[in-house]
């Protein structure tokens, strides 16, 4: 190898945690933070948690959450050989995190009104990997979740309206089928 020649790139990669997937996997929304609480240096964990205060229309907590996950993956990633604007590539899976942590700050951020601050983490975002914000608002933007709605009432008889019982209605005679009287 010359002085002009380089080495090649190395792709950055976040570590990857099986068992942070695994106890995700198995954690209802309520004990989400649990997992974190067991993973704190896990950008995975603070990133789910992240998704999840943004699903439950808590932008500051989002915002928090995310910077976590984003300082953590960053931390990783340098320790990988990554520098700031280098790519990390969404096919490797444990990459996500980090990926998913600024989109989940970069929506935060746009909901709290912080608009350069929301366009610089949309930028490092494309930086990153141009495929991922797609990938994440198709497969993981938590507010495409579906609330849930009570169903208390929703299945009483109204007031006002009377159940009737009886006799049951007849079959309709061939005749009148036809039209005929």
């Amino acid at each position: 190898m010359t002085q002009d020649e380089s080495a090649p790139d190395t792709e950055a990669s976040l570590v990857d945690e099986p068992e942070v997937r695994q106890a995700l996997a198995e954690a209802d929304r309520a004990s989400v933070a649990s997992v974190v609480a067991e993973h704190p240096s896990s950008p995975l964990a603070w990133a789910e948690l992240a998704d999840l205060a943004d699903s439950e229309g808590t932008p500051i907590s989002a915002f928090a959450f995310a910077a976590v996950a984003v300082d953590l993956a960053r931390e990783q990633l340098t320790a990988s050989g990554w520098s700031p604007g280098a790519p990390v590539p969404w096919s490797d899976e444990p990459n996500r995190a980090y990926l998913r942590a600024l989109d989940a700050q970069r929506r935060a951020a746009m909901q709290l009104g912080l608009d350069d601050r929301a366009a610089r983490l949309a930028d490092e975002l494309a930086a990153a990997d141009a495929e991922a914000p797609a990938r994440i608002a198709s497969e993981f933007t938590p507010t495409q979740l579906m609330p849930i709605v009570g169903t208390a009432g929703l299945f009483e008889a109204s007031t006002g309206t009377e159940a009737h019982t009886g006799e049951p209605i007849e079959e309709p005679h061939a005749a009148d089928a036809a039209g005929e009287d």
